[in-house]
């Protein structure tokens, strides 16, 4: 039996993905050696260089449907004429050390960062295509993953940990009595500009497959204006994306209750990292801080 299907995986360091990354090379003839480690949140994500590969390493076992499901949404975006990250010709996900890696062709560029109306030409693309009846996109769920996030958490206190629960709580019912004004359709997930990238001829590419569900535009449309909420993009970029777009999501009676939901996440979010970096630590410490404070100004790092 492949005990990489049955072992329970270690907690998600950067020790511990590149001894996944180290393994699973080994199993599919690849070279580990000088792998540039270029992300680590939900994945850890690798450039091997002299392949031209990228392997994304995911958390654990638990979230293999998603790693199916990115390969196979990448494969209907790209048919679709939607530029998208390309996934590479192994037999995949595979599951190693507990963990779903994917192997995806790098994406040649110079470091160009794709702007705000790139991201809103793309999403609106994404959101008008029609989904084919044999991609089996799941319901959104904008919680997902924060309960088991505050679960795990070491870093807090008994009465932290009380409060993202109670937060949690109280989200998930004002999120149950949103009435969305657009269509339900082809949600992204996490979209934001990070999950795009320019190519050498200028093309820009959607990339990050693993939220992707059917559910409302609006929760993709919310990510941008949280970030130009806590100071990440100026009024004049903002104002690009709504043109681009189409629907200014921020005048809208529901967004708060959107923003505060991406704020909990964001947080949640870099809160599993906190042992990795005393400068991680004092940003979860500050965002955390903003979670009690709804009228504090939000003075967050982008990481």
């Amino acid at each position: 039996m492949d005990e990489s299907r049955v072992s329970v995986a270690a907690p998600f360091t950067v020790f511990e993905a590149r001894k996944t990354l180290d393994e699973v090379c080994r199993k599919v003839g690849l070279c580990a050696e000088g792998a540039e480690l270029l992300r680590l949140g939900e994945n850890a994500i690798f450039q091997l260089g002299a392949e031209k590969l990228i392997v994304r390493i995911a958390r654990s076992a638990a979230v293999l449907p998603d790693a199916k499901k990115e390969v196979a949404v990448a494969e209907w975006l790209r048919q679709s004429g939607l530029p998208a990250a390309q996934p590479a010709g192994y037999a995949q996900p595979m599951l190693v050390q507990g963990r779903p890696v994917t192997f995806w062709h790098v994406i040649g560029n110079k470091g160009d960062r794709a702007s705000t109306k790139d991201l809103a030409r793309i999403l609106r693309r994404l959101h008008h295509l029609p989904v084919p009846s044999n991609l089996a996109l799941p319901k959104f769920d904008i919680f997902d993953r924060v309960s088991e996030r505050i679960d795990k958490a070491e870093a807090l206190s008994k009465s932290d940990h009380d409060f993202l629960r109670d937060r949690l709580d109280g989200l998930r019912e004002m999120y149950a009595s949103l009435r969305f004004p657009l269509d339900l359709c082809a949600v992204h997930g996490d979209a934001h500009q990070q999950n795009l990238i320019v190519a050498l001829d200028g093309t820009v590419l959607l990339i990050d497959f693993e939220r992707f569900a059917f559910g409302p535009p609006e929760t993709d449309l919310a990510v941008t204006a949280t970030e130009r909420y806590i100071g990440w993009h100026t009024a004049e970029d903002y104002e690009a994306f709504v043109g681009a777009y189409g629907f200014d999501v921020s005048v809208w009676e529901g967004f708060a209750v959107l923003r505060a939901i991406n704020e909990l996440k964001m947080t949640t979010w870099l809160m599993q990292n906190v042992s990795e970096s005393e400068m991680i630590a004092l940003e979860f410490r500050r965002r955390f801080a903003s979670l009690r404070d709804s009228s504090a100004a939000r003075s967050w790092k982008p990481f």
